[in-house]
């Protein structure tokens, strides 16, 4: 009899062991729904590679992706409807000036994207020589119009110095037909769409003049306070993806085709964007915040009168539940 027991015992220990083996799924997952905000994109690719690789399953995470505003994604997250989202930081600071309790937990992109681009002939070096110049950006909100505002402080622009025309996402068509001298564009995007089509180009990029903040991931002060556990998995996951995706950016472009719609009619073009992009992720550790772009982008928003109420920065963002070595 005690033999027999002993069998069961070894037997049940056994069975717990192999449920927790690692690399292996939980045989229920938990679903979450994650606010992208924006379109499928090749820019995504770390989550789409961690979800065909396994890595949110072994979390025990089918992640659900939801490409709704990023404002959207901020509010939900807030009121504690949703656990995360991709949110950049100046979003962050905007939710938190409104008391909306969300932190940014991971630094996905270290390098502010944001820049201003010129045709090789228009005689553009630098950010002093816009001054005079009819300048487009998409917006005078977000994160474009905030990238700029920074890059004509550091370059000591006035408002009067330059001709700002609000021309929405037509970056390229504006600029090679002449209509501005100029435009503000996400730099590992348009750029490498007019140097694909054979334009000499000018790239002024903002992070070479200032540290800002970009996006990364949020989650609410409720989620952080009552599932750490959660928030460790779901970070966990997405950095095996970011890892996997900067390590080898091809296989990472085979696995968008399944997400992204249209990449076989425009391929050369998309390899490039992520090629770009992923240089905008690199940082030792992946994932870290930057404290002193925070304190910049918080300062910049401030100064153009976007933040309603003062924001206590070192409370928006928090490195405590990356993965540790």
């Amino acid at each position: 009899m005690k033999k027999i027991l002993l069998l069961l015992v070894i037997l049940v220990l056994s069975m717990g062991l192999s449920a927790c083996s690692p690399g292996e799924s939980p045989d229920e997952l938990t679903p979450i729904r994650l606010p992208m905000g924006y379109v499928a994109n090749v820019q995504f690719a770390p989550w789409y590679v961690a979800v065909e690789r396994g890595y949110f399953a072994a979390e025990g995470i089918e992640l659900l992706f939801d490409y709704s505003w990023e404002t959207d994604g901020v509010r939900l997250v807030g009121a504690g409807e949703l656990p995360f989202a991709v949110a950049s930081g100046d979003q962050v600071l905007l939710a938190r000036a409104q008391g909306v309790p969300v932190v940014s937990v991971l630094n996905w992109w270290r390098r502010f994207p944001v820049g201003v681009v010129a045709l090789g002939e228009s005689g553009i070096a630098g950010p002093q020589d816009l001054a005079g110049r009819r300048i487009g950006i998409p917006e005078t909100f977000g994160a474009s119009y905030i990238g700029w505002r920074a890059l004509a402080a550091e370059a000591g622009l006035a408002d009067a110095d330059v001709q700002l025309e609000v021309i929405g996402y037509t970056q390229l068509a504006n600029l090679t037909e002449g209509r501005v001298d100029a435009a503000v564009v996400y730099a590992n995007n348009e750029p490498v769409q007019l140097a694909q089509l054979g334009y000499d180009i000018i790239l002024i990029s903002v992070a070479d003049y200032a540290p800002l903040v970009s996006n990364g991931i949020i989650a609410g002060e409720d989620v952080l306070r009552e599932q750490p556990e959660l928030v460790h998995a779901f970070l966990r996951a997405f950095l095996r993806g970011l890892e996997d995706t900067m390590a080898d950016p091809d296989a990472a472009f085979e696995i968008c085709r399944g997400y992204v719609d249209g990449l076989d009619e425009n391929e050369a073009v998309q390899r490039a964007v992520l090629a770009a992009t992923v240089e905008y992720w690199r940082g030792d550790p992946l994932g870290a915040a930057d404290p002193a772009a925070w304190q910049t982008t918080e300062q910049v928003m401030r100064a153009a009168g976007l933040l309603s109420a003062p924001v206590d920065v070192e409370a928006a963002f928090t490195d405590d539940y990356l993965p540790h070595d």
